[in-house]
């Protein structure tokens, strides 16, 4: 049955609205009840208490809050009466050792169907990457798409090129604009795709970007681990690489920052320099060659049964709102938690979002180096953020604020419950990769793709995306699972959401239950199901510049 209200922690002093709650609602609360004096919009929070100036507001069981306008029992949290305020935090911490370790005695023998590497890693898809060193080089990148997606099969299903064609007939016709705007078109076709011509490689990804020159050194520098970390990974059987010669992102430095990853590199590799080789059509035409040889190779490969333990799962959201930390963000807690059990590995990364719950962290973190490297780098970035007249208080999106998480360290609070209870077993810095299993925390921004690209360059063979208003974020290489915070938006947007975990807000089922079924659906994906994201061809890649983004 659906409460009207949720009390997440004990010590909290606020509720989160399950529903919209008119002014002059009672709610029956433990030995009396509460009445709200304002209408309390669904995903917002009502106060438990008269509170005066001052005073803190704690989600979560930690302070997420300070109020700036009193505001009576019953009342209405806005961004007018109450600001971000966080704790201070001890960087030694406490280290606890110990945590509730979930039961996964049924999930011990489970298997995923992956592709198996030279290094011992394990992909869940197999691509070939076609890769600028520098943006000089986007266009040749897209001639060899043009040259190579629709004659291989890989070309994008769904076409609106038929609505356009009626428009035209339309205007032809004689029609106004109003009778335009009005017209009811026929629904978007699929286009006629060839077979793959190479059925075991799920695509070739084409990862253009803007940077690879200008800025300063260590942004190549950055670039080229980002990039060996995509050309290394488990979903990827190998590679193209386009150089113009000239640029700051230099072939050797991609080189090193393989070799630091994989000192046995194996994979096929071809790297072609522009300033070498001469004119565009002797590039273009070897580069298609290389790669289709390399197709060809990639193409021998097969799916064979993996254990869990060969799962890395990178923890995202994007598009929060006030049920993400009360559904999808603790259920997808309870599968990272499993998957650690298991001897797997996860990504808990948007360092902006961990703004509030520093010491939770630090105190699971298993030694005093890892915490003091959280804490370290926290303070980095946050000191970064300042310096250029921002900071963790600003991250919030005003899509966040509409639908209820008013502070950063609200949102913060709900975005760090991704990350389950086991312990911290190492902290990296972008754009290094996982080398431990088990909890990892990564430094990443909060936006969601340049996150999302970063925790795939670390070694995420998998990405679990919770959202509570709906977004089409996808990546190159690997499959990005949607998870719905609520079931309106499930029921909305069905095209772009995997699973709804709103059936816990709709108290149809637990976070524990929930969470098993979406390891039983990352499974089933890591096999070779396909998601929404892939379906739409959705292939975001961002590299992060470091501080200038939140």
């Amino acid at each position: 049955m659906k409460h009207l209200v949720a009390k997440i922690h004990p010590h909290d002093n606020v509720l989160v609205a399950l529903q919209d709650l008119p002014a002059g609602t009672t709610i029956p609360w433990e030995d009396g009840a509460i009445k709200t004096v304002a209408a309390i919009p669904a995903k917002h929070k009502l106060a438990l208490q008269d509170f005066q100036v001052g005073d803190s507001v704690t989600m979560y069981g930690v302070l997420v809050g300070k109020v700036r306008e009193a505001i009576p029992q019953g009342g209405l949290l806005t961004t007018s009466n109450i600001k971000h305020a966080t704790n201070s935090y001890d960087e030694h911490g406490a280290h606890r050792a110990s945590w509730p370790v979930p039961n996964v005695e049924k999930w011990q023998d489970r298997t995923f169907m992956g592709y198996h590497r030279a290094d011992g890693q394990v992909g869940t898809a197999n691509y070939w990457l076609v890769i600028p060193l520098v943006f000089c080089e986007n266009r040749n990148i897209q001639v060899l798409e043009e040259a190579l997606v629709h004659d291989l099969g890989y070309g994008r299903k769904k076409s609106y090129q038929p609505q356009t064609q009626e428009l035209i007939q339309l205007m032809q016709a004689g029609k106004s604009v109003e009778e335009i705007l009005q017209a009811d078109l026929q629904t978007a076709l699929n286009q006629h795709q060839k077979p793959r011509l190479f059925p075991n490689v799920d695509g070739v990804r084409f990862l253009t970007h803007e940077g690879g020159c200008g800025g300063i050194r260590q942004d190549a520098q950055t670039l080229c681990g980002l990039l060996a970390g995509y050309i290394t990974h488990p979903n990827v059987a190998g590679a193209t690489v386009l150089s113009l010669g000239c640029q700051n992102a230099q072939v050797s430095m991609l080189q090193d920052e393989i070799r630091k990853r994989d000192a046995n590199f194996s994979k096929p590799l071809y790297i072609l320099e522009q300033q070498k080789i001469g004119t565009e059509e002797s590039l273009v035409s070897t580069a298609l060659r290389q790669t289709f040889a390399g197709l060809m190779q990639a193409n021998a490969l097969q799916r064979q049964p993996a254990p869990l333990s060969k799962l890395c799962i990178g923890l995202e959201c994007g598009g929060s709102d006030g049920f993400s930390g009360i559904s999808a963000n603790p259920a997808v807690g309870h599968v990272s938690d499993m998957l650690v059990a298991l001897g797997g590995s996860v990504i808990l990364a948007e360092f902006p979002e961990l703004n509030g719950v520093e010491q939770e962290l630090v105190d699971r973190s298993v030694d005093k180096e890892t915490a003091e490297r959280f804490s370290s780098l926290m303070k980095a970035y946050s000191d970064s953020a300042v310096a250029v007249g921002s900071g963790f208080d600003m991250n919030p999106s005003p899509g966040n604020i509409r639908d209820g998480l008013l502070t950063d360290a609200m949102k913060s609070a709900g975005a760090a419950r991704k990350g389950g209870s086991s312990p911290v077993v190492a902290v990296l810095d972008y754009p290094e990769p996982v080398t431990k299993p088990g909890l990892n925390l990564l430094c990443t921004p909060g936006n969601d793709v340049e996150s999302t690209t970063a925790e795939v360059g670390s070694g995420a063979n998998v990405v679990l995306f919770t959202t509570g208003l709906g977004t089409p974020t996808g990546n190159p290489i690997a499959p990005v699972v949607k998870i719905s915070t609520n079931t309106p938006l499930a029921k909305r947007m069905p095209d772009i959401i995997d699973l709804n975990t709103g059936t816990i807000i709709d108290g149809e089922e637990t976070i524990e239950q929930a969470g098993e079924r979406i390891l039983d659906y990352v499974i089933r994906v890591a096999s070779g199901e396909e998601v929404a994201a892939v379906r739409h061809g959705q292939t975001d890649f961002i590299p992060w510049k470091r501080g200038v983004s939140l």
